[in-house]
């Protein structure tokens, strides 16, 4: 069984936002997508195509459209950092209408654990209607260390997200 049962309606739906400049541009290609939609499939969700942004305001915009989808989950990747053009979290703050602090901790304390420089990341998580957006680093092992901080709490997230507070 996954972690998030599909609900009523069919299989969840998320999507996910990877913001770099460099493979916006094609310069670099991203490593951080892939990994992210495995999980999401691995978890019983439906994604949406991956979409791939430059820092900044257009981080905002691929996250506007994606919550007018109503997923149950956007997850990003990238922009988190103290670089100048690390905006995801300045993006994304001003859409969620409640803040999950615990689960940021958590993210910071597990890569802390392996890198002093996770305790630089500025990402947030939240809901954002009856939508959890969560913002991880733009590194591989960062995303995959964030992951596994979800997995144990991304099904009971969903389902209270729901209304359905499976207590």
């Amino acid at each position: 069984m996954s972690a998030c049962e599909p609900n009523a309606h069919g299989p969840r739906k998320a999507g996910v936002v990877i913001a770099s400049t460099r493979a916006a541009a094609g310069i670099y290609t991203d490593e951080t997508g892939p990994i992210i939609l495995d999980w999401l499939k691995e978890h019983g969700f439906d994604t949406f195509p991956t979409m791939v942004v430059p820092d900044g305001e257009a981080v905002g915009a691929a996250l506007r459209a994606l919550l007018t989808q109503e997923p149950a989950v956007v997850i990003t990747s990238g922009g988190t950092g103290l670089s100048p053009d690390d905006h995801t979290p300045e993006m994304t703050l001003p859409l969620l209408d409640r803040e999950i602090p615990g689960i940021m901790e958590g993210l910071r304390r597990a890569g802390a654990a392996k890198t002093p420089m996770a305790m630089l990341s500025r990402g947030h998580a939240g809901v954002a209607g009856k939508t959890f957006i969560i913002n991880l680093p733009g590194s591989p092992k960062g995303v995959m260390d964030g992951l596994a901080v979800l997995d144990p709490v991304i099904g009971h997230l969903c389902e209270q997200l729901e209304g359905n507070h499976g207590h």
